[in-house]
């Protein structure tokens, strides 16, 4: 022990120190914070720093020093720590982030080589030498970092990096001693992790101590547990020791590991904790040889659970029962090695012994059975069991390999109700063995032919398998909790090849076909047996239909047809609106509307349907009948109502779709309103008025009348009066007498301009004038 340790007291004596851990960047020197603050014993030597990299932060804090966690939770009292970032920013509480970087600061290429990664940065380095006289040497650590997140899949994915790199001196070869326990694995955020739902699972989870909250006593988001560094040396001889640790490809997110303090001592490698969590335990009477032999060892203490076994001297102790092991090797007289192991033990597998039946086609006692649908029952659904091999000999089975069965999924019996043997381990590797009798299945059962219809009339169609398997199930012989599997041929069945799994064409086998089938019960074949298949030519019907009925001449009927003509021996069923009309002929007379399916049936139960649409339609109904005459573009436009698709002329002209017309001259015309679907035509004579603006009443027989347009028998109420200049009446017309010569009382009226009113019937009037020339 070195007089350091009196500063140590003076240092602690004079800082008050708080819940949460605190460091100190100055106190110490490199040399210090390794002889006397990590190594701390006579049996390591000759202790050297030989080099020290660290961040630049213009100031008296470092990225590397000394740590106290008396009177925290952090499970270390006190030591060296080494941080990506400032190391004031290591001390809790964890309520900030330590995001730290510095000018030219680099990362460190043997870290990088060694973990086989790249793009370090911010490398914080501690080299030293050392000696020890056992050979084997450890220390306790803790990583910590804030690129432990919780429930962020950041977490899953990035990771700065550390390693504690050791080779003997004048070697160029290092090996990383910061691994989980075990493996080769460096310890890192990515690879000890207790998992993020939804991103990743949790990985070395036993390995991981928390994550942190702002109550942590150290300013990071996640630590591991405590962990071992162990690295075997030969003795009396230099090794060298590189403790660093860098941010990865940027500098955010600071990483920190803590190294306990004195813990870097002599140890005796008695091998890993043999634990049930680990699946390494030892098995029902298995033994284990520790051996803890040292070069130059004077005497071996040996203790089971915290208890010297003061018989036990020897560099050996065997284990035969489980408990806490550990050895203290004193070595050179005054130093000693520390080994420390945990034993626990696993109790032998439970397993089932069982009947493997399996279906024999010819009933003569031998078949093949598949041994792995033996497993379920052998280890009873646990899934902590593991059925690794089958022997024909229960020696073999127990650890001899005698008669190992080398295809266990297609294994034929060598005797009738022969048995076998199952090796079973469970995680830890402990072997039980279970035995299982072969038996054959004496169920014959014979399916009827399962028939199917052919739309398209060529023999060939496809199989659903579900329709397969209900139609086997439904045999009275096939038990109801049965499995079904199909094969196309006898081989693939007894080979339990290529089964059918979803559907079947029968290409090559057209209207007559047979599959081969195996039915399962409770995991035991049960019966081989064969489905045949036919395939029947469907009713040949022409596609569907629509039809037209018109309404104005109900009740006249239509037939509507089948579409099965020159085909014997149909049943036929009629519907309308899916109702059934109890109607089984090749035709039908209706003189509804609707939509008729009729159904068509041959002698083999094969059906053809189609629809056919009866659509209504009818002659058109006028609502009304809109005439803007008297004016320069006189136009008709028209309102109906009714079921049908009309289209309009005017006098027999041409058809049109709109039922508006323009520029109609002033007369009496004729409306023709049809339905295009062929129910009919309507008419209606619409008048136009129109006044003739002269006449010329001279005998030479040309415009001698004045008689205004649109006037019929259908505007007989329609009256005209013609008024002279002074407002005197000069005539009146009506239907009877619908024009005007140019008399009054029998005398000709002399040339002027003359005025009329036009009333008609609906109340609506006109006014204007005419010329008269003689």
């Amino acid at each position: 022990m070195k007089n350091y340790l009196f500063l140590l007291a003076l240092f602690t004596s004079v800082i008050t120190w708080s819940q949460n851990v605190q460091v100190d960047a100055n106190t110490y020197s490199p040399q210090q914070l390794i002889e006397d603050i990590l190594v701390d014993s006579d049996c390591i030597t000759n202790v050297n720093v030989t080099n020290v990299v660290g961040g630049n932060f213009n100031g008296s804090d470092l990225s590397y020093g000394y740590f106290d966690a008396s009177g925290s939770s952090f499970p270390f009292q006190s030591g060296v720590v080494l941080s990506t970032g400032r190391l004031n920013n290591v001390q809790g509480p964890n309520t900030s982030l330590s995001d730290d970087d510095a000018p030219n600061w680099v990362g460190d290429n043997d870290l990088e080589t060694v973990l086989q990664e790249s793009n370090t940065l911010n490398a914080t380095i501690i080299e030293f030498d050392f000696e020890a006289v056992a050979n084997q040497i450890s220390f306790r650590y803790i990583f910590a970092s804030e690129e432990y997140q919780e429930g962020n899949n950041n977490t899953c994915q990035y990771s700065d990096l550390f390693g504690f790199l050791i080779r003997p001196s004048g070697s160029n070869q290092y090996e990383n001693i910061a691994v989980v326990p075990g493996t080769n694995t460096p310890v890192k955020v990515t690879t000890v992790h207790s998992g993020i739902p939804g991103s990743c699972d949790p990985i070395n989870e036993r390995y991981f101590g928390s994550w942190n909250d702002a109550s942590a006593p150290i300013n990071f988001n996640g630590q591991t547990a405590i962990l071992t560094a162990v690295a075997d040396v030969v003795p009396n001889t230099t090794y060298h020791v590189k403790l660093v640790i860098a941010d990865e490809q940027n500098y955010r997110y600071d990483s920190a590991v803590f190294l306990e303090a004195g813990s870097f001592e002599l140890s005796s490698n008695l091998g890993p904790d043999r634990l049930l969590s680990n699946y390494n335990a030892l098995c029902t009477d298995e033994t284990l040889i520790l051996d803890a032999t040292q070069t130059n060892a004077d005497s071996y203490t040996w203790f089971q659970n915290f208890i010297e076994l003061t018989s036990e001297t020897n560099a050996t102790y065997e284990v035969t029962q489980p408990g806490t092991y550990e050895v203290e090797v004193t070595i050179n007289g005054t130093c000693i090695a520390y080994g420390s192991i945990v034993i626990e033990y696993s109790s032998d597998p439970i397993v089932f012994n069982t009947t493997l039946v399996a279906c024999d086609i010819d009933l003569d006692g031998y078949t093949t059975y598949d041994l792995w649908n033996a497993t379920s029952t052998i280890t009873g659904n646990d899934p902590d069991l593991t059925v690794v091999d089958f022997y024909e000999t229960q020696a073999g089975a127990e650890g001899s390999d005698a008669g190992l069965i080398t295809d266990p999924s297609s294994y034929e019996n060598s005797s009738i109700g022969q048995t076998v043997y199952a090796r079973v381990i469970n995680r830890n590797g402990c072997i039980s063995v279970a035995e299982i009798t072969l038996d054959i299945a004496n169920n014959p059962v014979s399916l009827a032919p399962f028939s199917a219809c052919d739309d398209d009339n060529n023999g060939i169609i496809i199989f659903s398998i579900i329709d397969l398997e209900n139609h086997v199930l439904n045999n009275p012989d096939v038990p109801d909790t049965a499995n079904v599997t199909f094969y196309n041929s006898e081989a693939d069945l007894i080979n339990q090849n290529n089964p059918i799994t979803s559907e079947y064409e029968n290409s090559g086998n057209p209207y007559s076909d047979q599959l081969f089938v195996q039915i399962s019960n409770n995991g035991n074949c049960f019966a081989f047996s064969f489905l045949p298949l036919l395939v029947f030519d469907s009713p040949e019907m022409d596609g569907d239909e629509t039809l037209v009925y018109c309404l104005n001449e109900y009740p006249q009927i239509i037939t509507l047809e089948s579409g099965t003509s020159n085909q014997n021996n149909l049943t036929y069923q009629w519907f309308l609106d899916g109702n059934d009309l109890f109607v089984s002929s090749e035709s039908i007379q209706i003189n509804e509307v609707g939509t008729y399916t009729v159904i068509a049936t041959n002698n083999n139960g094969c059906s053809t349907s189609r629809e056919i649409i009866v659509s209504p339609s009818n002659i058109a109904t006028i609502e009304s009948i809109v005439v803007n005459d008297g004016v320069e573009n006189n136009t008709i436009a028209i309102s109906i109502s009714g079921e049908g698709d009309y289209e309009y002329a005017l006098d027999y002209g041409v058809y049109q779709d709109d039922p508006f017309f323009s520029n109609v001259l002033a007369d009496t015309h004729t409306l023709l309103i049809r339905d295009k679907n062929g129910c009919g035509v309507i008419m209606e004579e619409v008048p136009v008025f129109g006044f003739p603006k002269f006449f010329t009443p001279n005998g030479d027989g040309v415009n001698d009348i004045w008689t205004p347009k649109g006037i019929s028998a259908k505007t007989k109420a329609v009256r005209i009066r013609i008024f002279d200049r002074y407002g005197k009446l000069i005539k009146e017309i009506n239907a009877s007498d619908s024009s005007w010569n140019g008399t009054f009382n029998g005398r000709p009226m002399n040339t002027d301009d003359y005025w009329y009113l036009a009333t008609l019937p609906n109340g609506r009037t006109f006014t204007g004038h005419f010329t008269l020339k003689r």
